[in-house]
């Protein structure tokens, strides 16, 4: 049924985001130690799943423009809340590791 659909799709938008931001993080951590390499391996890593993320979620804006109302939940909220979060922990971690690889290449 629909509902349970619903919560399948906002439990990848999580799942996507979860492992995105995970990886984000890690990224900036092996900056911070000056292993460039493993920090854009995590940053490759992230981005893939935080790219499934967003088509997960396109697909819903894409129902909802055709007719198809999305049914709001607490859940989906939460997704929503878990992929923004993201989207700033992604901003951050570029950020961070350009500021640490200028800071090993001094």
């Amino acid at each position: 049924n629909m509902t349970e659909e619903m919560e399948l799709i906002c439990f990848q938008l999580i799942a996507n985001s979860g492992a995105a931001k995970s990886c984000f993080v890690e990224a900036i951590q092996a900056a911070k130690k000056g292993l460039f390499e493993d920090a854009k391996a995590k940053l490759v890593e992230a981005e893939e799943a935080f790219v499934e993320a967003h088509k997960i979620h396109a697909e819903l804006i894409q129902k909802e423009a055709s007719g198809e109302k999305t049914e709001f939940s607490l859940l989906f909220m939460h997704a929503e809340d878990q992929m923004a979060s993201t989207e700033i922990v992604q901003l951050l971690a570029q950020e961070l590791i350009e500021l640490y690889r200028d800071k090993h290449a001094q």
